[in-house]
């Protein structure tokens, strides 16, 4: 039976440039182009966007109105569309309850196992739930994690109670809490608390519930005594405390969190934890790594459970095989990157019997090893197999490499992309004039200048997290490069390891940008002080006046342009404001111009378009032209940072220490996310930019040309987890290749020799 394709008519969302195009069901089309060249604006908000409006339109209007709002794309049809499921890179997040095994459904079908055939028969699932008050922890409230007070940083014992020994706000002398200590007759008010007895001690900061024998006239006569410790945590630390709000900062300060002493991180009481299956309780199955908990499934024999623990095992190998076995499921969801929050979200997906749908995948090989990125492909092609429509937006040549159909945009970013450039297949794409078609031609090859290191930094015996007693080498002066599977230690070693042992290094990384709710990229990079001073010498109006915290913000979003309804435990609603249709300021700033653009026309600039706005200001020509060498010319001035990616962060950081030409030690984490093969040489350009200028850098990397760059290779392994930990190579890429001991250089070897990934031999 033939398909109707889905046909996409006369798309002009974002900067797509009014395009028709027609895209096959059930095949693997992957959509290719720089960043910024529409991509995303035609899969996600044209495409995606109008099958969910759809979609939720089939609802009631109760279930409407608690549903995302999509506004109608700008698009003039979209024909024969199907239900499209998006598999993004948006964090999974979840509050610290939520973990590997409960988005997963893991740890429900283990609960269950463990309610029909642990012993002691300690209840039913829900019993065996941390977020069940039967099942939880009684001390941590099954969190796992407990508040514990710092006494060296709440008492001071060279002082007395009278000098403020109690540093904390109310217990200083004078406050009323202080005064429920120095008027109850049991202390020496004027003895330092060094000098104090084993048994004065612990009444000031743990005996509670008593009348004191001899207060003085000042202690209140129905008042029961409280010593210090019990009183912070049952006024402060007790759940929605006010105090704690009006004291956060000082709170934090003496509040440390750490494995609750109680149930020392299994989250469960003492009675759940008794309920054992081959001397191994819930908690326990739950610390070990996926990959090995799916070997011990196999151990359990009860036919009572046989149904269960098949389904334990098919979602266990599912993210073996996806290259998760590395985490465990107690892992909290909130710690998973972007990449593997994906992952995570595609075997929701694999398992599932439906079709006719269309997925939607965005750059899904990010974080992933080339080994891994075969698995991916096999997973992607198992999906369209079933009956499925899948559309890829990737950069990986080994993920285009497996398309049954190609859509090459361009051909550049912003303004100046847009347009389709190329359809067809990956031999045709090869041969194509476009920038995706001539990267993809390329003959990879070594670099042959490798650097001298001017210096060495030693890391010895490193044994945290999966770290099996590493010492390792890592020149100065040089470019490294550090190698290795998801979750074989790379992360740990540097990231954690060397930036304990290096303080100063300067790490630049995919985490948040600091900054409120209202900051964007003009606000970081600082350029809209320069913006709202030119707005105001040109109108001869307060500077203030540009200011999104200003009186010329709109007062109904203050300055968002967004208005968000909080739904609770639903997704909050994020809906553009209607009073001043996204433009955050008043009608009476939006009537002051520069150069005929108000300050809303500024930020809706792009960098590329804000240089040549900008281009007799050379503090900020020299920022926008920093943030266009690391590829983000497309991003608007006003976009909000918490809309960026972590790869289009971790640029936007990278463009600020370009400006600031400093040098010293510098740490990267897969800097290549989200890059267009173009983009990454770029990259590549700019780091050797930086080990120029008398720097080290040390890159975290998965991505071959990356690697072929480097003058120096770590290589870890030789798996993931617990089977890896260790330093499989070190050494030159040149050696690397020689070497088949190493799953990378193995990759790097067949890469360089033109030879096709393991997936389409």
């Amino acid at each position: 039976m033939s398909m109707e394709p889905i046909k996409v008519i006369g798309a002009r969302e974002n900067n797509l440039k009014n395009i028709t195009i027609s895209i096959p069901k059930n095949k693997i089309t992957v959509f290719t182009g720089v960043s910024g060249s529409g991509k995303s604006s035609l899969i996600f908000d044209t495409i995606a966007a109008e099958s969910q409006r759809q979609l939720n339109e089939t609802f009631t209007s109760f279930v409407r109105h608690r549903l995302p709002h999509y506004g109608q794309p700008d698009v003039d049809a979209i024909e024969h569309l199907s239900v499209a499921i998006l598999v993004d890179q948006k964090r999974i997040g979840g509050n610290a309850r939520s973990t590997v095994g409960t988005v997963t459904d893991i740890y429900s079908l283990l609960r269950l196992l463990f309610s029909r055939i642990g012993q002691p028969f300690v209840g039913y699932s829900d019993r065996l739930s941390f977020n069940n008050l039967q099942g939880m922890c009684p001390m941590c409230e099954g969190l796992g994690t407990a508040a514990t007070i710092n006494l060296d940083r709440l008492i001071d014992k060279d002082k007395s109670l009278n000098e403020g020994a109690i540093m904390f706000p109310t217990f200083q002398p004078g406050g009323y809490r202080w005064k429920r200590y120095v008027t109850t007759g049991l202390f020496d008010n004027d003895k330092k608390l060094k000098d104090y007895t084993e048994e004065e001690w612990d009444t000031l900061l743990y005996k509670s519930g008593f009348k004191p024998a001899n207060p003085t006239s000042e202690w209140p006569s129905t008042a029961i005594y409280e010593g210090v410790i019990p009183r912070i945590e049952n006024g402060f630390l007790a759940k929605d405390s006010k105090q704690a709000q009006q004291n956060e900062d000082q709170l934090n300060y003496i509040v440390e969190k750490g494995v609750c002493p109680e149930c020392n991180g299994a989250r469960l009481n003492q009675k759940v934890l008794s309920c054992k299956i081959d001397d191994l309780n819930i908690a326990e199955y739950s610390a070990m790594q996926v990959s090995d908990l799916s070997v011990q499934m196999r151990k359990v024999t009860a036919l009572s459970a046989k149904t269960i623990v098949e389904a334990l095992i098919k979602k266990l190998d599912s993210l073996v095989s996806i290259g998760l076995g590395y985490l465990s499921l107690n892992r909290e969801t909130s710690t998973l990157s972007g990449g593997e929050s994906q992952r995570i979200k595609m075997i929701r997906h694999l398992g599932s019997s439906l079709t006719g749908l269309t997925y939607i995948f965005d750059e899904p090989s990010i974080g992933l090893h080339p080994r891994d990125v075969d698995r991916l492909n096999r997973m992607l092609r198992q999906l369209c197999s079933k009956g499925n429509t899948v559309l890829v937006v990737e950069h990986d040549p080994d993920v285009i490499a497996i398309a049954d159909h190609i859509v090459d945009m361009g051909p550049e970013a912003g303004i100046r992309g847009g347009e389709i450039k190329f359809e067809g297949d990956v031999k045709g794409l090869k041969s194509a004039g476009t920038i995706t078609g001539h990267y993809l031609r390329r003959q990879p090859k070594l670099k042959e200048n490798i650097r001298k290191p001017d210096g060495f930094l030693r890391l010895e015996h490193a044994s945290l997290h999966n770290l099996k007693d590493v010492s390792v080498t890592i020149p100065t002066g040089v470019m490294t490069v550090v190698t290795g599977v998801a979750g074989s230690g790379k992360s740990t070693l540097i990231n954690k390891v060397l930036l304990q042992r290096y303080p100063d290094a300067i790490s630049i990384d995919q985490s948040e940008l600091k900054g409120s709710k209202r900051s964007n990229l003009a606000t970081y990079t600082g350029t809209l002080d320069h913006i709202r001073d030119q707005l105001a010498d040109a109108n001869q109006v307060s500077a203030s006046l540009f200011s999104f915290n200003s009186d010329g913000a709109c007062p109904a979003c203050k300055g968002l342009g967004t208005i968000t309804v909080d739904l609770a435990f639903m997704d909050p609603v994020v809906s553009v404001c209607e009073a001043c249709q996204g433009r955050r300021f008043t009608d009476e700033v939006l009537e002051y111009t520069l150069h005929d653009k108000n300050i809303n026309d500024i930020l809706n600039l792009s960098v590329v378009e804000a240089y040549d706005f900008f281009n007799d200001h050379r503090e900020m020509v020299s920022i926008f032209s920093g943030l266009s060498e690391v590829g983000l010319g497309y991003v608007t001035l006003g976009q909000p940072l918490h809309t960026l990616s972590g790869g289009e962060r971790q640029r936007v950081r990278l463009a600020m220490e370009l400006h600031s030409k400093q040098s010293g030690i510098y740490v990267f984490d897969e800097p290549t996310t989200g890059l267009h093969l173009r983009d990454v040489e770029r990259l590549i350009d700019i780091l050797n930019q930086l080990v120029d200028r008398r720097s080290t850098v040390i890159i975290i990397e998965h991505h071959l040309d990356v690697m072929t760059q480097a003058d120096w290779i770590v290589d870890m392994g030789p798996g993931a987890g617990s089977e890896g930990g260790k330093i499989i190579f070190e050494g030159t890429p040149q050696d690397l290749v020689k070497d088949q001991t190493s799953i990378t250089g193995v990759y790097l070897n067949s890469y360089l020799e033109g030879e096709e990934s393991s997936f389409r031999r």
